[in-house]
C-alpha cells in the first residue's frame, strides 16, 4: 500500500492529486508545519533523512522528490500510459521538458520573489530599512520580475498551440505543473494579463480528481 506523508500547504499536494487520477488505494499521513518556522515537523525525518515533503513509501520503497515520485507512480501503477504520452513520440519529449521545467526553472524565480517580499517587509531596525528594502526592491526589478514575465510569456504562447503542456490531452506534466502556476498566481504576479494560463487554472481546478484530493489532503491555501 503507498502511503504519502503529505505536508500542509505543499508540493504532497499534487502527489495526492496524481494517486486520485491514478486512482489507486493508497493511505496520507498528514503533518503540520511549525506555526513559528512554518517549517516541516522532526517526524518527517523519520521517513527521509531530508525531512521533507513529498515523500512516498510503497511497501520497503521509499521516494523523495516530486518529480521522481511522479515517475515512480507512473512506472509502476499507469502501465497502459492514460497520463504520460508514448515514448518517442513528440508529446513525451514535452511531458519531459515540463515535468523537470517546473522545479528547474519556474520554481526558483518564485522562490526569490517570496524571500524578497519578506525581506521588503522585515522589521529591521529604522537606520537600515531604507537600505535593505531599496536592496529587496532593485533585485526584484532588475532580475525577479523580469524572469517571471519572461516565464509567463513562454508558457502562454505554448499553450496557445495546445490545450495542455504535453500535448492534446491532459497528462501529470500538468500534475506538475500546477504547483508553480498556482503559486504564481496566488503571489507571483500571474493575472488575466495571461489567458491562456489562467484558463489552464480553472480547468485543472474543475477536475473532479483534484477535488477529491483537496478533500484527502486538508486546508491547501496556495490557491485561496
Amino acid at each position: 500500500m503507498i502511503t504519502l506523508h503529505h505536508l500542509e500547504n505543499s508540493r504532497s499536494q499534487r502527489v495526492l492529486w496524481l494517486l486520485e487520477e491514478l486512482g489507486v488505494p493508497y493511505d496520507v499521513k498528514r503533518y503540520a508545519r511549525d506555526p513559528k518556522t512554518m517549517y516541516a515537523p522532526p517526524e518527517l525525518a523519520k521517513v527521509h533523512p531530508l525531512g521533507k515533503s513529498p515523500v512516498i513509501t510503497d511497501g520497503d520503497v521509499t521516494v523523495a522528490e516530486s518529480g521522481a515520485i511522479i515517475e515512480y507512480l507512473l512506472d509502476e501503477y499507469d502501465r497502459e500510459g492514460r497520463l504520460r504520452p508514448l515514448p518517442g513520440s513528440p508529446e513525451r519529449r514535452r511531458f519531459t521538458y515540463w515535468l523537470h521545467f517546473a522545479e528547474g526553472s519556474a520554481m526558483p524565480p518564485l522562490l526569490m520573489k517570496l524571500v524578497f517580499d519578506k525581506v521588503r517587509r522585515a522589521k529591521v531596525p529604522f537606520f537600515i530599512k531604507p537600505v535593505v528594502r531599496g536592496v529587496a526592491e532593485k533585485v526584484t526589478e532588475n532580475y525577479i520580475a523580469p524572469n517571471l514575465a519572461r516565464q509567463f510569456r513562454f508558457m502562454e504562447d505554448e499553450l496557445a498551440t495546445r490545450p495542455w503542456f504535453a500535448g492534446r490531452t491532459f497528462s501529470a506534466a500538468d500534475i506538475q505543473m500546477s504547483f508553480p502556476l498556482e503559486a504564481a498566481a496566488a503571489r507571483g504576479g500571474l493575472d488575466d494579463a495571461f489567458p491562456k494560463l489562467m484558463d489552464w487554472l480553472q480547468r485543472i481546478h474543475a477536475r473532479p480528481a483534484y477535488h477529491r484530493a483537496l478533500q484527502a489532503g486538508g486546508p491547501y491555501t496556495i490557491i485561496d
